[in-house]
């Protein structure tokens, strides 16, 4: 179920409303949002609430077996058993038919004639996403960083459905305090939601669907028959459309828990303003970048044991977060791509002086480059894509003054002063709930006249 949908509009108005009126009974609200939540993964597929239920149940189960024992070695396996079997459950969904078929191809280079057979499995929607949560979950506990809770508590955290399907990955220690204490629908940020809420519709159906439909999809669909400017263009068009889409997605969802009464972690922070690849780390889809660094790249050694173990772990930690995005090649490329730039960064930081603006430049344009790997639907349509860069004869596709504004907006609006749009965003969010309630009406509205025929388009991680 997309937000921006009529779908999602029957949906969420019910649900808030009761919502508001049992939050102060978590007893009752408790188990009516995890229903809810239910109903709302169901639209995509009701088989795939079994194996959400299936997780819950799992790593709730090691979480209080973990609680009932002080032993470090027993402690450590039922966390060890818990983490293997979410694993399992992400690569049998998701890796399965990647792996079976890149050996096939290479037994078959070889001429060994070893026919893997190869089943047809739905990828859930989400996975990724709520797996991690519950990877989190589990080990949080066996780290005693947060004690295991309560059942119906951890369905709530697992299920609830603003961050179900694409994030943000919110850590069971961000989320679970908050449902101690019964929510005052009096106290709910209105404001702020509202606000957030007409943000992410217009970044994700205004401008991210246009730049796809417009100027990414037909180049990076068929790249062979663009010139050079087409090609080139495209590219600036996905780095807006991706970053328009799901921070669009994260403002949604943002917004949508805060009406509810909860506080999800920030998950953008102008990434294209970067002045590094680490500092773009910083920025893009941060809850990911943390859970990288605090469940893969410290336990595989972080920084400890010398520059050349701290460059093999970056390494590894990107190859894998780059696989993590998709069963593709391409998203291993990317992976690595990231990976080798923020070895090579670090190899040279401090000893080459170069001015804030072009550290931006170069920034955003390294990132440019991986954006295109990570777009692309195989190798051979990347190879494609880069050999148009050198055809620049011939008349290049008009694809509309609107498509060069957009990008030109989101990428110097990345860059302007912090403070003053911090100052117009915080006079939004304070004026009256009424006044932004009307304001996001005629949003939606705005909003809905730009949807085409077919409709908005999926949010691009809702399939990672």
């Amino acid at each position: 179920m997309l937000f921006p949908t009529v779908q999602f509009g029957l949906f969420f108005p019910p649900v808030l409303v009761l919502s508001w009126v049992l939050m102060s009974r978590p007893r009752l609200w408790k188990p009516f949002i995890v229903v809810a939540s239910y109903c709302f993964y169901a639209a995509a597929d009701p088989l795939f609430c079994f194996l959400l239920a299936g997780v819950t149940l799992g790593n709730q189960a090691a979480a209080l077996l973990m609680g009932r024992t002080d032993r470090a070695g027993v402690r450590k396996a039922i966390m060890i058993t818990a983490v293997a079997l979410d694993l399992l459950d992400l690569g049998v969904f998701k890796y399965y038919g990647f792996f079976a078929e890149s050996v096939d191809k290479l037994a078959s280079d070889f001429g060994l004639g070893l026919p893997i057979g190869l089943a047809t499995i739905a990828l859930p929607v989400g996975i990724s996403f709520f797996t991690f949560q519950a990877i989190s979950y589990t080990v949080d506990v066996y780290r005693r960083e947060v004690p295991a809770g309560k059942t119906i508590d951890v369905a709530v955290y697992l299920s609830f459905f603003p961050h179900l399907v694409a994030g943000p990955i919110v850590r069971a220690r961000e989320f679970l305090p908050q449902l101690e204490k019964p929510r005052d629908p009096n106290r709910v940020a209105v404001g702020p939601a509202l606000m957030l809420i007409g943000m992410g519709l217009v970044k994700k159906v205004v401008i991210a669907d246009y730049l796809g439909s417009h100027a990414v999809d037909p180049v990076f669909g068929a790249p062979a028959v663009y010139h050079g400017p087409d090609v080139l263009l495209s590219a600036y068009a996905y780095a807006a459309q991706i970053y328009c889409d799901f921070s669009g997605y994260t403002d949604i969802a943002i917004g949508l828990a805060l009406l509810m009464g909860y506080v999800f972690p920030q998950n953008f922070d102008r990434p294209y303003s970067a002045k590094s690849l680490r500092d773009f780390w910083r920025r893009w889809h941060m809850t990911l970048s943390r859970f990288l660094r605090d469940f893969l790249y410290i336990p595989l050694g972080g920084n400890r044991g010398g520059r050349v173990r701290r460059y093999r772990n970056v390494v590894i930690t990107m190859l894998l977060g780059g696989l993590w995005h998709g069963a593709a090649w391409t998203f291993v490329l990317w992976g690595g791509w990231h990976g080798i730039g923020l070895v090579v960064e670090d190899l040279f930081r401090g000893r080459v002086k170069i001015p804030t603006w072009l550290q931006r430049v170069l920034t955003f344009h390294v990132v440019l480059i991986g954006w295109i790997l990570f777009r692309a639907q195989s190798l051979s349509l990347t190879g494609q894509w880069f050999a148009r860069l050198a055809h620049w004869g011939g008349s290049p596709q008009n694809f509309g003054v609107a498509t060069v504004v957009m990008i030109l907006v989101v990428m110097i609006g990345q860059n302007l002063p912090e403070r003053p749009l911090e100052r117009m965003r915080q006079w939004i969010e304070n004026l009256q709930p009424a006044l932004l309630g009307a304001a996001l009406a005629l949003t939606i509205m705005l909003v809905g006249a730009t949807v085409s025929s077919q409709g908005v388009a999926p949010f691009i991680y809702f399939r990672f």
